[in-house]
């Protein structure tokens, strides 16, 4: 009997995928401010800058949320003079559905985008269904169910206006309080992926992924291998601080260390270590900068 609600499918090997991606600020320089004003609205303003163009990019989001009546509004506006804005209604239609519209506009090249999405989800069910007004119109839409821990689930996006499917994927999983496992079959079934995650005790974490493309040359002498092969590991020292390792079979090693300096401030360090070109300028380094209030 199924217990809980699964995540939605864009999740799958979610766990896998932050401990492998997250935490590892490297080639750029960010600061990110988070601050709530006393009428509960949020604000998160951004600043990323190139290591290697020395380009600096930046947004300033607001998020409000009525929890009373489950309306959420979030607006974005990037230096790019990128303009987006998201309503979300949660719970109000019925217990499980969440309506979305999400609409964006570029003044400077007059281009914009609007999407209206729906998402519901029960015990056991979870499905999602977005349809992008200026892209095609394009209808893309997932699914996934689960009983016992056991998860599967598919995703399929089809052209309206030239009556095809563009893409399609599907997952099979298994998630349990210490370990999770997924299968991923992407890009209509030609990239595929195994991933493995799991919580040894309170303070080490490890992970690994593999992926591998059908359509990719074979392998020879001084080119990729056809599997793609990353493992990763993350140590908390102490409440304050972590640490993140990880390495692929290109021989590419990330290291980043995470401190909370006091409440509300925290840094990451992070670099990637080409250890097959390590008298080389090969090598990324990165710092990232997060104050809340």
């Amino acid at each position: 009997m199924a217990t809980s609600v699964p995540v939605p499918f864009a999740d799958l090997g979610k766990s896998t995928n932050d401990l492998l991606g997250k935490d590892f600020p490297v080639g750029h320089t960010k600061l990110e401010l988070k601050t709530v004003a006393p009428n509960g609205v949020t604000f998160n303003v951004l600043g990323n800058q190139d290591s290697k163009s020395g380009h600096i990019n930046g947004e300033l989001k607001t998020k409000y949320v009525d929890y009373k009546n489950g309306l959420t509004v979030t607006e974005a506006w990037t230096t790019g003079n990128l303009l987006t804005t998201q309503i979300e209604l949660e719970n109000k239609v019925a217990k499980g559905l969440k309506l979305d519209i999400t609409g964006g506009f570029l003044p400077s090249e007059g281009k914009k985008n609007a999407k209206v999405g729906v998402q519901y989800k029960q015990l056991g069910f979870n499905s999602r269904a977005y349809l992008d007004l200026f892209k095609g119109p394009t209808v893309t839409g997932d699914v996934v169910v689960g009983r016992d821990g056991f998860l599967a689930g598919g995703d399929v996006s089809y052209d309206i206006g030239g009556s095809y499917i563009t893409r399609f994927a599907a997952a099979v999983g298994y998630t349990a309080p210490e370990y999770s496992v997924a299968l991923h079959a992407h890009n209509s079934f030609k990239v595929f992926s195994a991933s493995y995650y799991h919580r040894i005790n309170a303070d080490l974490e490890a992970g690994a992924k593999a992926v591998w493309d059908s359509k990719a040359a074979p392998a020879e002498k001084g080119h990729k291998a056809p599997v793609a092969l990353e493992v990763g590991a993350k140590l908390y020292l102490d409440r304050d601080a972590f640490v993140k390792a990880k390495v692929n079979n290109a021989g590419v090693l990330g290291l980043g260390y995470t401190q909370s300096l006091r409440k509300g401030v925290k840094v990451t360090v992070g670099g990637l270590f080409d250890t097959t070109k390590l008298n080389q300028a090969a090598h990324k380094l990165g710092v990232s900068f997060v104050f809340e209030a």
